[in-house]
């Protein structure tokens, strides 16, 4: 194994107190550290505030504070073409996507990364997500002093074995699932400082190096780098209103209208007046403009246990040799963040995408998310979903429409001479 020196490290600085404790760990490890600041969106919010010039001081303060070098990026273009144009083809085709995954593939690890290398000249980079990788030297983490010459990582092009990507020590803050589409060559280049971490003890070195100013702000939420919206009010600046109706599923009964099926994701409360029980959306008819709506939020027609994804993205490159040698694997299976690992069944298909059954029936499987899937604390990859199974509901009026259909009369023997 070829062993090099990695010094210059580029540090993806937010404003909040991740990225911020990162920076510290890496000065205490003893690299050189400048700190970049990612412009991805221009508009300011509901509110009237721009959040992004506010996070960019924060950031600002924190580099003045730990003697760091500080640039400004502006990625406005690219997220533009590369994550938000493609976020609103989906919800145009009835799909809910997820700017976060796919802005992290496209910008913070496609163009930043690449800024970094080849503008700053970088050695790696480094962001403040709660995730691991195979090829941490956990000594390294240990070491207050740089002495030479020992190296701080080992040359990540150098080792044959691909780069895995598994969750981190918070697993409540584990954020693998929004990195389950970067490719493996940038995965090579990035330190996750945070991988041992829990979000307390983050919290409690950003208070002990007198972060306060981030340590007071809330968690981010909302779309990718636009921040918390009224999403109707804000995806119907960019689409046209496509009014429908609003159609219950139980009896074809019109309960209202809408001004998009764009506007709706599967398995969200919808608004119906005059209705004493709260209604849930359980399917979307783009042609016809028609959301389906059915009481309670579990109804059976929310529940799937099967869904197709488009080419999987894996990790390494490589589906895993048990799936390649069997087309058949199990291991587990989650399509948002924070929602329980799910075991699963994983068949694989000759043009690269997959089928996924789950152990149980999930609510509101949603085309245009991704599956993710995770083998103990290793997290495989992801493939956007694309197609369903049919729902319990569905199944459940199959087998009671075979129950009353006529049975086949018995067979006569045929006469004899």
């Amino acid at each position: 194994m070829i062993m090099s020196v990695i010094r210059h490290v580029i540090c993806a600085m937010s404003g909040g107190v991740d990225s911020s404790v990162t920076a510290l760990l890496l000065k205490r490890q003893g690299y050189h550290v400048t700190g970049v600041f990612m412009r991805n969106w221009d508009s300011v919010e509901e509110t009237g505030v721009c959040n992004s010039e506010r996070d960019c001081e924060d950031a600002y303060r924190v580099c003045q504070m730990l003697d760091m070098p500080f640039h400004q990026v502006s990625y406005v273009k690219e997220y533009w073409h590369e994550v938000f144009s493609n976020l609103l083809k989906e919800y145009h085709r009835g799909r809910t996507p997820n700017p976060d995954i796919m802005c992290n593939k496209h910008i913070k690890f496609k163009h930043f990364l690449n800024y970094a290398m080849n503008t700053l000249g970088a050695d790696a980079i480094a962001t403040g997500h709660y995730a691991r990788t195979s090829q941490e030297d956990e000594e390294v983490f240990k070491q207050r002093h740089i002495t030479s010459p020992k190296s701080l990582f080992r040359d990540r092009f150098e080792i044959r074995n691909p780069a895995r990507l598994y969750q981190g020590a918070d697993r409540l803050k584990d954020q693998t699932f929004f990195l389950s589409q970067i490719s493996q060559s940038a995965l090579r280049q990035t330190i996750f400082p945070l991988a041992g971490l829990t979000k307390d003890f983050v919290k409690k070195m950003a208070a002990e190096a007198g972060f306060h100013h981030v340590l007071k702000k809330k968690e981010s939420m909302g779309i990718c780098f636009i921040g918390k919206r009224n999403f109707e009010d804000f995806i119907l600046e960019y689409l046209e209103p496509r009014p429908g109706n609003l159609v219950s599923l139980e009896d074809g009964t019109i309960m209202g209208e809408h001004k998009g099926w764009f506007t709706f994701t599967l398995g969200q409360r919808a608004r119906v007046g005059g209705q004493r029980e709260a209604w849930f959306v359980v399917d979307k008819d783009v042609t016809t403009g028609e959301v389906f709506l059915a009481p309670t939020t579990n109804h059976p027609a929310l529940f799937r246990d099967t869904m197709r994804t488009d080419r999987f993205h894996w990790i390494t490159d490589e589906p895993p040799a048990e799936l390649v040698r069997s087309s058949m694997m199990e291991c587990h299976f989650r399509f948002q963040n924070q929602m329980p690992l799910t075991p699963c069944t994983v068949t694989l298909n000759a043009d690269g995408s997959v089928w996924i059954t789950t152990a149980r029936p999930i609510r509101a499987l949603t085309p245009g998310q991704f599956a993710v899937l995770y083998k103990g604390d290793e997290c495989l990859g992801s493939g956007k979903i694309v197609r369903l199974g049919p729902t319990e509901h569905t199944l459940h009026l199959g087998r009671e429409r075979l129950k009353g259909a006529p049975s086949d009369p018995p067979l006569t023997p045929e006469p004899t001479s």
